[in-house]
């Protein structure tokens, strides 16, 4: 049975279905030949596992962070980190952080976070005399604070899934989160005037950071 469920599993990715429905096509395909378990089980489940209230916020999440790409909220937010942090040393370092943790609690994904500011952010970083390498990890970094400042997405997974109250997962995420933050800030800060890039910046995302 096993023999057969990464058989089928092999098959559906060769056949280009993405990985998550070839998880549950295979599994459906074991439990379908081994006939034990009646199907009408199987819809059940499938339907009672998707019955979940607090999922729900997952792809409004998800659409949040589209509306934002498309609707330029990202350049908002980021001209908004300028305003705060632009003038110090690093300043453009600082706003990709800052930015970073203004969208975290936004969208709730790293993944939505690195691909909003890193778009924008990476090749002005570049252009202004930061290090390739510097730029990159950097955006990484700072986006990886998306799933702990609420509201994040794998906290809903987790309380959802344990549960764990979903509330105190998000109050307990912020400070973590901004210690990450301030920590990142402070490391750019000591980065940029030991390798002196990163001049104080004057203006804004219409082409005049330096």
């Amino acid at each position: 049975m096993i023999g057969l469920l990464f058989l089928s599993f092999g098959a559906f990715l060769a056949l280009g279905m993405p990985i998550v429905f070839g998880i549950g096509a295979s599994a459906l395909v074991a439990l379908l030949v081994d006939g034990q378990i009646p199907f009408s089980v199987v819809v059940t489940k499938i339907f009672s596992g998707m019955d979940s209230f607090p999922l729900m916020a997952i792809p409004f999440f998800i659409l949040a962070g589209e509306i934002m790409n498309r609707s330029g909220i990202t350049e908002r937010i980021v001209e908004f980190s300028n305003d705060l942090v632009g003038r110090l040393r690093g300043g453009l370092a600082h706003v990709n952080i800052l930015a970073n943790m203004i969208l975290a609690g936004v969208s709730g994904s790293c993944v939505a976070d690195c691909s909003a500011t890193g778009t924008l952010l990476i090749p002005a970083m570049v252009k202004k005399g930061y290090p390739v390498e510097f730029s990159v990890c950097l955006t990484a970094c700072a986006s990886t604070m998306g799933p702990i400042i609420p509201p994040s997405i794998l906290m809903i997974l987790y309380g959802s899934l344990t549960g764990v109250s979903i509330g105190a997962l998000f109050l307990g995420g912020v400070i973590p989160g901004v210690i990450i933050g301030l920590s990142l800030m402070a490391v750019a800060f000591l980065l940029c005037r030991w390798r002196r890039f990163g001049a104080p910046m004057e203006g804004g995302p219409s082409g005049t950071w330096a």
